[in-house]
């Protein structure tokens, strides 16, 4: 990946603070591919948590991950600290498509950037839903272009 493709701190909206843990290192010493979509599902459930009220033990829609993607730029290691971006690249009836980054501390440019696909179902029969009205008021608020006619995708 070229520089000029390299995510960037201004392509996101919402910021969280992650620690790198001892046992996310692998046995090359950065951290092992699969931890960075546990950091994308981290940031982006804290973020539904706490701005969209999201009860992740009752509320009668769930969000279901249906597609990830990862591009890995540099490597980090356990004990870097790092901050997580967080913007939303699609916003849908019922799917939303959350764009990730992963920033060492202070560092402008993404080691790691991605997306993360959430499809909202009713928890009981697993059947598509619209967005709740809460959810999406969050979803907008971090969302970096509006939202272009109809179409659910």
């Amino acid at each position: 990946m070229s520089t000029k493709d390299t995510a960037k701190r201004s392509d996101y909206s919402y910021y969280q603070p992650v620690q790198t843990r001892w046992s996310d290192n692998d046995l090359y010493g950065h951290v092992n591919n699969v931890i960075y979509y546990s950091y994308f599902d981290t940031v982006v459930n804290n973020y539904l948590i706490e701005v969209g009220g999201f009860d992740i033990r009752a509320d009668p829609v769930i969000g279901i991950a249906v597609e990830t993607h990862c591009t890995f730029v540099k490597a980090v290691a356990y004990p870097d600290r790092l901050e997580a971006g967080l913007s939303v690249g699609h916003l849908g009836n019922s799917s939303v498509r959350y764009e990730v980054g992963i920033f060492l501390e202070g560092d402008d440019e993404a080691s790691a950037s991605g997306y993360f696909a959430h499809v909202f179902v009713e928890r009981a029969s697993s059947k598509p839903v619209l967005i709740p009205a809460p959810l999406r008021s969050a979803l907008a608020k971090i969302q970096l272009v509006a939202p272009a006619g109809g179409g659910d995708g």
